[in-house]
């Protein structure tokens, strides 16, 4: 009829499970993991957001290892964010994967296996095969994009980064699109969320950021940030309208290497994440109770340190600091410093929510 209106065709529903999720609407899905010897079932949740317009399915994850909490909190403010009512394609966020290990504030399953080393999985193996092949076929096979929220271990912590599989195109737009300074070109490891996503050409990045069991209001608002930028780079959000919305300066680091303790004591630590380091430099000392024997630790190479231990008390082999190598090393440091300045005077994002202290 001349002069009607066209009318967009109608997105289909998201289905997952049994639930099927209209365009324009948003609901938590709770996928069945397992259940306990109490006969008390345990769920995953899903919560899905299936926007009116076509996009692309970004899927954003987080404690995969159970006590890696950071990525909880991101996930909990941005799904708050006003700018997902107007989103095209859909955002699975699954705030908690590993729920085992979540409950008993632990990086690992009841059985003792790490669910990050237990991709594709295995529908009638162990535990860990278990969710890890619900978590594939569930969630991961509907996916179009990936962000994997990850922290250090227990009494470490990470400078934010993004760790990508540079090689690939469009992983690699997707961390710079992420917009945090320092990037790893990281060897995929097998049995990880990342290689099985690799492996079926789904770009994905994993940010790292904070210490486990331990909220860091940093790390927080610069993973927010992050996954609108790539929200925007998808072209499921429109562009920021902030004059500050400028991505800071980003550098690629292609290797890395961690200081280990030359032998055992009481470890007191001399530099910060972010810092910038030479080969030679003292990076902290390890010493007896009584201060009888003391040895300096040095920087085996220049870098920026992306990785520290917090814990005083090591064994001769620890881990201490991880150095990741940059060309311009003292350049990669003043703009990690900078990032740190614009994300404190960054409010686009924060006018309703006060910050973890």
């Amino acid at each position: 009829m001349r002069g009607a209106a066209r009318r967009t065709p109608q997105r289909e529903p998201f289905r997952m499970g049994e639930v099927q999720v209209p365009p324009g609407g948003r609901m938590t899905v709770d996928l069945p993991a397992a259940q306990l010897y109490t006969h008390t079932p345990l769920t995953t949740p899903v919560h899905v957001i299936h926007g009116r317009r076509d996009g692309p399915c970004l899927m954003v994850c987080a404690a995969i290892h159970g006590d890696e909490i950071n990525g909880v909190e991101i996930i909990r403010r941005l799904l708050k964010l006003p700018a997902l009512k107007r989103m095209a394609g859909t955002l699975l966020a699954v705030p908690i994967v590993n729920v085992f290990g979540f409950i008993d504030r632990s990086r690992y399953l009841p059985d003792r296996r790490d669910l990050n080393r237990s991709f594709p999985g295995i529908e009638h193996g162990s535990l860990a095969g278990r969710i890890a092949y619900l978590f594939r076929t569930e969630v991961l096979d509907k996916c179009s994009h990936v962000i994997d929220l990850h922290t250090a271990a227990i009494h470490r912590a990470n400078l934010p980064q993004i760790r990508a599989n540079l090689n690939d195109a469009e992983s690699e737009a997707m961390a710079r699109a992420f917009g945090v300074p320092v990037i790893l070109n990281a060897e995929i490891i097998e049995g990880t969320l990342r290689s099985v996503a690799d492996r079926q050409s789904i770009p994905v990045v994993t940010y790292e950021a904070g210490e486990a069991l331990r909220f860091d209001e940093w790390g927080i608002k610069a993973g927010v940030n992050g996954i609108v930028r790539v929200m925007r780079h998808l072209r499921m959000l429109p562009a920021s309208r902030s004059k500050k919305a400028g991505r800071a300066s980003q550098f690629i680091a292609n290797s890395s290497t961690w200081v280990r303790a030359d032998q055992d004591g009481i470890f007191r630590a001399a530099m910060a994440l972010g810092a910038h380091v030479r080969e030679g430099r003292t990076l902290g000392w390890i010493s007896d109770p009584f201060g009888e024997k003391e040895i300096a630790v040095s920087a085996g190479t220049d870098g920026i340190i992306v990785g520290r231990n917090n814990l005083p008390l090591v064994h001769e082999g620890e881990a201490l600091f991880h150095i990741a190598r940059f060309e311009a090393a003292a350049t990669v440091a003043k703009q990690v410093e900078a990032f740190t300045q614009r994300l404190e005077g960054d409010n686009e994002l924060w006018q309703d929510e006060p910050p973890i202290v």
